[in-house]
């Protein structure tokens, strides 16, 4: 197999040749067709996620087909079309697990930051933790769902169903949630950084009613909004531009400090919640709906040894929608 590995924090992916791997006990080899590259990735190749497994293969929104199949797995055959996320396994035994929250186990796994992942031409995944997929589909087109399509409709479930919502980062996660906003009858308030006039302009292709700058005031109080960007600064902004009452969600797995801010823009019951990780019945939700919604997603397609020219392109913020390597 061929596969981009970190081999230490903050340095560059390098391109190897590994034996092939095979799958144990209750796990399945799937030969990559496409993996997305989403912002948890940079976060894990920058050092700021700590203890990956190193030396790592990253990725983790992941399309392909099984190949081969390890002991005790009936639920798939080889040649079958899956999905590889985020969550690669849980414990099943903690209270998270046992109350069904297994996106806050005690002792889970990660694709992609605690186990291999999918910048590779082939990954080991718990069948348990695999999502079928239609097998009519473009791979490419599909790979960012794995990702920034269940983070984003996680999020939205807990930012509640608020008819005006905001979305501060107009990134792989927005554009995609942005269709389903629109879907479900919301209105659509897009942030992006400051003189983004293309991405504002994406926005409003998407269906945004009113696009501006992380530092502008929407024309009225938003019921709830959704901080993609990892950008710490944008809470107070989004506290303040919520109604009372108004719900805050921070959708990344990492974000940088929250500076501190007046009492006032909290009160009157705002809230401030955070998303961690995926639950299996978040993907079965999800892609329940994607064919009913018609998601398109909007991506940069590079060869996987170009794995670091799409995360560095992510980092300066050059792409509308996703990357996604193509093994």
């Amino acid at each position: 197999m061929r596969a981009m590995v970190l081999e230490r924090p903050g340095a560059p992916l390098s391109f190897m040749e590994r034996p092939d791997p095979r799958p144990a006990d209750g796990e399945v080899r799937v030969r990559v067709a496409a993996c997305g590259v989403c912002r948890t990735d940079l976060h894990v190749v920058d050092g700021e996620l700590p203890n990956p497994k190193l030396p790592l293969v990253p990725g983790h929104e992941i399309v392909g087909r099984i190949d081969m199949v390890g002991d005790h797995v009936a639920a798939f055959e080889i040649g079958r079309r899956v999905g590889v996320p985020w969550l690669g396994q849980t414990c099943g035994h903690c209270q998270f697990c046992r109350n069904g929250r297994e996106n806050l186990c005690d002792r889970p796994l990660f694709t992609g930051y605690t186990r291999d992942g999918g910048y590779a031409t082939h990954v080991i995944a718990d069948a348990s933790y695999v999502f079928p997929l239609p097998e009519l589909g473009d791979d490419v087109a599909t790979a960012p769902l794995l990702c920034a399509g269940l983070i984003g409709w996680r999020s939205l479930q807990i930012a509640g169903d608020g008819k005006k919502l905001g979305m501060y980062g107009f990134g792989a996660a927005a554009h995609i949630i942005a269709q389903v906003a629109r879907w479900q009858g919301r209105e659509v308030f897009a942030f992006t950084r400051t003189g983004d006039n293309a991405g504002q302009a994406f926005a409003k292709k998407l269906g945004a009613c009113w696009t501006g700058s992380s530092d502008d005031t929407p024309p009225g109080p938003l019921d709830c909004a959704i901080i993609y960007a990892p950008v710490g600064a944008l809470v107070p902004a989004a506290l303040r531009a919520v109604r009372k009452g108004g719900r805050v969600v921070c959708a990344g797995i990492h974000m940088s400090d929250i500076p501190s801010f007046p009492y006032e823009i909290l009160w009157h019951e705002r809230e401030l919640k955070s998303v961690a990780n995926l639950t299996r019945q978040d993907g079965e939700d999800f892609f329940t709906i994607v064919p009913k919604v018609g998601i398109k997603t909007e991506t940069t397609s590079y060869p996987l040894i170009r794995a670091n020219e799409a995360l560095a392109d992510l980092r300066a913020g050059r792409l509308h929608g996703a990357a996604v390597l193509v093994p």
